[in-house]
């Protein structure tokens, strides 16, 4: 019996220990309880704002959102213009290289072009150089005789006497009061011709004469008009040229020591009749111009370089000799 109520005093012990535990616990937990309860009461939520500011902060997302699809959009359009670009860019790359390559073509032509070939150059001075002669010839002509009708050719390659200023129409005898003129003419010419020429009378200076230029001929002209038969034109223009040589020679007896590079006298005649007019043989007019003399100069035009060394030698050892 007394070992029973041990045992029952013992469980009854376990119990109450048990029971204690047990209280401990739940009070324990009562407490945690409190203290979360507490705690969250004491927690605030930071992320919480006000539905305005939200909304707008929401419509200022969505703004930058369609903002980044149109950048978007614009950077795609800017890679096509700047496709499109580039290729227009080549394309004027390669414009602007053939410009430059025709530019570089055209100017080395242009340079070749400039490039003064002697002997053009020479016979433009030939040519400059005789109408110089001409031009003073007739402005001495014109200083002595006003009343004379003397022009230069179209070709500015001769004197042009009206023949009816020489001549009593229908004769080849020079009119007693137009002697003086051919005379005059002879004078003027002699003293031009030393500078142009090699022979006894010539006398080149390089003052007179910088081109180094020499006459060939100087042919005294006869022109008719076209009336009367071809024979007696013919005939009429010859004995025209042949009088005006004549007083020419006796007026000035050196011209024919003039002499051209072949060392033949450079004074000659030609006669034509009627085959060269420079007037219309239909008016009365055109037919006293056609009635003419022509004094003609007809200069040394050599066929290349080397000509025109010989032309410049020949006149040198003139300048040389001279004392």
């Amino acid at each position: 019996m007394r070992a029973q109520a041990r045992r029952i005093e013992h469980e009854e012990e376990e119990e109450s220990a048990f029971v204690s535990m047990t209280d401990m616990t739940v009070g324990f937990l009562f407490i945690i309880m409190i203290l979360l309860v507490f705690f969250a009461s004491q927690v605030r939520t930071q992320d919480v704002v006000e539905r305005s500011l939200y909304e707008a902060t929401v419509r200022e997302r969505d703004d930058l959102r369609a903002q980044i699809v149109e950048l978007d959009a614009r950077i795609v359009q800017l890679e096509l213009e700047k496709a499109d670009l580039v290729d227009v860019v080549a394309r004027l790359e390669t414009e602007l290289r053939a410009a430059l390559e025709e530019i570089a073509r055209l100017e080395a032509e242009l340079a070749r072009l400039q490039e003064v070939d002697p002997l053009e150059a020479y016979l433009s001075e030939v040519a400059a150089t005789r109408r110089q002669i001409l031009l003073r010839l007739r402005d001495a002509l014109r200083q002595d005789f006003p009343d004379l009708n003397v022009e230069l050719s179209e070709e500015s390659d001769a004197l042009r006497f009206q023949g009816e200023g020489l001549f009593v129409s229908g004769q080849s005898r020079l009119a007693p009061d137009k002697r003086e003129i051919v005379e005059r003419l002879a004078q003027r010419l002699d003293e031009t011709l030393p500078c142009f020429t090699i022979g006894p009378e010539s006398g080149f200076d390089p003052s007179c004469n910088p081109r180094f230029v020499m006459i060939e001929a100087v042919q005294i002209e006869g022109h008719t008009d076209n009336i009367g038969t071809d024979e007696l034109n013919r005939t009429l223009s010859t004995a025209r040229a042949n009088s005006t040589f004549f007083a020419m020679t006796r007026a000035a007896d050196t011209l024919m020591e003039h002499r051209n590079l072949k060392g033949q006298p450079v004074l000659s005649v030609a006669a034509y009749g009627p085959d060269r007019p420079v007037a219309d043989n239909d008016t009365p007019a055109g037919r006293a111009t056609n009635r003419r003399i022509d004094l003609r100069f007809i200069m040394v035009t050599p066929p290349d370089t080397e000509g025109i060394e010989i032309i410049r030698q020949a006149l040198g050892d003139l300048g040389d000799n001279d004392p």
